[in-house]
């Protein structure tokens, strides 16, 4: 594969700030389609000076570990300044370490294909739109309107990058419990919008699967599910809120 190098999309517009970030640290569990624990994660913020600093920690039960970082600005729009990926284990293809900076616009990748193959490095540098959002798809979401359509940007690392536009669409709701109380939830559909990529995936035999966020909607909303790759090459996961457990209190069983 070639990496794409393409200036800023026309018409590539941020996010506007609705709810701001702040200090945040939630629990989460990581299964598959068919409901196995795979492993648990945290999702972490924290403000930094120069910025919020957010951080999905998934470590899997078979050893492989997921460590996304993204430190982002929001000053009346959200703007990514600097991005970080760590992905390794027999969870995902390859062994990756991914950088990624707003103002330079370089990125650095060093990753191995396999157990034993050789490691690769390189730093380049990218135009970079002002809709990235790498890493941020779940905290802008709570900042849409529940029946506001919107497109924005990643870089997909494969691990050469290519400028990925995803097209974020509301797809309906459903009901959620909580204690005794029914809540609803709002579910977005991100895709992406591969253009003439998408004929080398059918090419190659490959499905491009849709992203799935559920999200709470209201005064507060807040993030309850997502459904799809850690990995372009990856299966299908789901993520979701988990609750700590109290070894020894009844009812409290370990999984």
């Amino acid at each position: 594969m070639v990496s794409v190098m393409l200036g800023p999309p026309l018409g590539a517009a941020p996010i506007p700030v609705r709810f701001a970030e702040g200090l945040t640290h939630g629990f989460l569990s990581l299964r598959s389609l068919e409901g196995e624990t795979l492993g648990y994660g945290e999702l972490l913020q924290v403000p930094r000076k120069e910025g919020i600093e957010s951080r999905l920690v998934l470590r899997f039960r078979d050893g492989s570990l997921h460590d996304e970082k993204a430190i982002f600005t929001q000053n009346k729009f959200f703007t990514l300044q600097r991005y970080t990926l760590v992905q390794n284990g027999p969870s995902f293809p390859r062994a990756l370490e991914v950088s990624l900076q707003r103002d330079t616009g370089q990125y650095s990748i060093k990753y191995r294909e396999g157990k034993d193959g050789r490691e690769e490095h390189r730093t380049e540098k990218l135009e970079l739109p002002p809709d990235l959002y790498n890493g941020m798809l779940a905290m802008l979401l709570k900042n849409l309107r529940p029946k506001e359509k919107e497109t924005v940007h990643i870089v997909a690392f494969t691990p050469k990058p290519w400028l990925v536009k995803m097209l974020i669409v509301p797809d309906g709701n459903e009901a959620v419990q909580v204690g005794d109380s029914e809540r609803r939830a709002i579910r977005f559909m991100v895709k992406p919008d591969l253009g003439w990529l998408k004929l080398f995936a059918s090419l190659l035999g490959k499905e491009v699967p849709n992203y799935y966020f559920w999200i709470l909607g209201g005064e507060s909303p807040a993030f309850l599910k997502f459904q799809g790759p850690l990995d372009p090459e990856g299966p299908v996961l789901r993520i979701e809120l988990s609750s700590p457990r109290w070894p020894g209190l009844p009812g409290q069983k370990s999984q």
